[in-house]
């Protein structure tokens, strides 16, 4: 796999840090850091559309407002399992468009007044143009504040992320004959090419600690960033909860020996490639989370997992199927009603589909161990219909 010879500004800046490395070459991660973060030509810092039918990208929160109205319902579970405190703190990072932060606001404040008027809703975003657009979008609600994770302290509230960890910056590793290697990035002729080098130390610690290994012949993917981001989240959670959104799957699965070419994917206009080193700056690179990793973390840095499960199990279980049905009713159309079912199908369905690969992590500390309402059950759902057919 290598690079197209096309020479973009961000191109360039690549192979200069290339080349101050020598013949060791940049990591994996720090080539994606440059590719997406970039002050001036990354991915992420561009002033364009990423998310949505013009973008790049869907994401859960860009298929519907109902799934920013679902996870509002669970938010203010939370706000009740602290004691409705005189405020309420959710961090979100990453917030993109800034949809989500709108539909939860927006569903809080019809339907739990007194949850939206403690509601201290900070956003940490490192890219100035969403932090424009953001703030365009969510001008009327007065509870809403930018910071910096540095500036945030002492939160007693919830942090929520969606589809953020996924864009973190990885290494990618390989296994041949017992052995394993980490891919550098590296210059030839121009051209930006990969070299197989024995991994570090660091990164054979990182799969002793996780207790699963890359099989042999596989390529696969590791964040490190990950583990280190979860330990600053609970160090600044004093009281609350972590509620983490992405698509991704326990460390045993995600190393499975089947997934022998590991789940890095870039995209471009909604269409997917495997090819990182092609449009550098012009497409969107990404894997899958390891979720064993984030609740490892967590547990070290004083958190305990309250929930994991996939996202229609979520969505499920805060009321999705009565939300889709009370939307139909409003529909006197039979061909829109029709629509709606297929587009709020995109976030439970397992094939084509968000409903399985995403998953949704709870953490929380000094809460003891509530019910969650996401957590009720299939046979509680069918239950409810039943007592609500009576």
């Amino acid at each position: 796999m290598m690079s197209q010879p096309i020479e973009t500004e961000l191109y360039s800046v690549i192979l200069e840090h290339i080349r101050e490395q020598g013949d060791a070459g940049l990591s994996f991660a720090d080539f994606m850091q440059l590719c997406l973060y970039e002050p001036q030509y990354g991915y992420y810092m561009q002033n364009r559309e990423r998310i949505g039918k013009e973008g790049d990208f869907f994401t859960s929160s860009s298929v519907h407002a109902v799934f920013g109205a679902l996870l509002a319902r669970q938010l203010e579970q939370m706000y009740s399992i602290l004691g409705q405190p005189v405020t309420f703190t959710v961090v979100e990072q990453g917030a993109g468009e800034g949809h989500l932060a709108l539909d939860i606001l927006t569903e809080l404040q019809t339907h739990a007044p007194e949850c939206y008027v403690a509601l201290d809703y900070c956003i940490i975003e490192i890219s100035p143009e969403n932090r424009k657009r953001q703030a365009e979008l969510l001008r009327a609600h007065e509870c809403v504040r930018w910071s910096t994770f540095e500036q945030v302290e002492a939160v007693h509230g919830c942090f929520i992320s969606n589809e953020l960890v996924d864009a973190f910056p990885v290494h990618v590793v390989e296994r041949h004959k017992g052995v394993l290697y980490e891919v550098r990035v590296v210059e030839k002729a121009g051209y930006l090419v990969e070299k197989l080098v024995p991994a570090s130390d660091h990164i054979v610690a990182h799969f002793t600690r996780l207790g699963v290994q890359p099989a042999e012949g596989c390529r696969a993917e590791l964040c490190p960033a990950a583990a280190v981001w979860m330990e600053q989240v609970a160090a600044k959670l004093k009281h609350g909860f972590v509620v983490t959104l992405d698509y991704g799957y326990p460390a045993a699965e995600l190393y499975a020996p089947f997934r022998r070419h590991g789940t890095l994917m870039c995209y471009s206009r909604h269409s997917a490639n495997d090819n990182p080193y092609q449009m550098v700056g012009e497409q969107d690179i990404t894997a899958h989370v390891d979720f064993t990793l984030l609740q490892q973390s967590g547990t070290t840095a004083g958190l305990e997992t309250l929930y994991f499960g996939e996202q229609y199990r979520f969505l499920m279980g805060l009321g999705f199927v009565e939300e889709l049905m009370r939307l139909q009713t409003q529909k006197e159309d039979p061909s829109e009603a029709l629509a709606l079912r297929m587009t709020l199908k995109n976030l439970i369905m397992p094939d084509n589909g968000m409903g399985e690969t995403f998953k949704v992590l709870i953490q929380g500390r000094g809460v003891g161990s509530p019910e969650l309402l996401c957590s009720r059950s299939m046979a509680d759902i069918a239950a409810q219909f039943s007592m609500d057919a009576l």
